[in-house]
């Protein structure tokens, strides 16, 4: 049996412990659970706090727009070769029902990747199961020179 090769660059070095995450995905509380660079599958979870919440008591729909969006983002990031980084072209969030503070989990995809663009979707759901938002992306991959 061959062992694949270590991965490398920004991503993998937070997946494998060597640096930080970035300071946005910090506040969110995220944490890759799973990965499957194949398939172009990510789980996340986040630590959606009383910070986040709006008047309701509810986490505030923006934080939960940005934690799919950490969740579609390594996804595809997972699949690319060295020097590739995606920029997200476009966000559709769908809000299923209110989340409340604590442990989210969000499930990501890729579902069509063509040349430089990728068709990206995404769950967010509370401790119970229960799905609390959706999401579809769309985004551009590029190597910066």
């Amino acid at each position: 049996m061959v062992e694949p090769a270590p991965r490398s660059g920004p991503f993998w070095e937070v997946v494998e412990g060597r640096s930080p995450p970035p300071p946005a995905a910090a506040m969110l509380g995220w944490r890759v659970v799973r990965i499957d660079p194949e398939r172009g599958e990510v789980e996340v979870h986040f630590t959606a706090t009383e910070a986040f919440t709006n008047p309701l008591g509810n986490i505030q729909g923006g934080f939960l727009a940005a934690m799919l969006d950490d969740t579609v983002g390594p996804a595809l990031v997972a699949t690319l070769a060295p020097g590739e980084f995606p920029l997200t072209l476009e966000l559709k969030v769908n809000y299923l029902r209110p989340a409340r503070p604590g442990r989210l989990r969000g499930s990501g995809r890729v579902v069509h990747r063509g040349g430089t663009v990728a068709f990206l979707a995404a769950d967010l759901a509370d401790e119970a199961g229960r799905v609390l938002a959706t999401a579809s992306a769309t985004a551009r991959i590029i190597t910066p020179r």
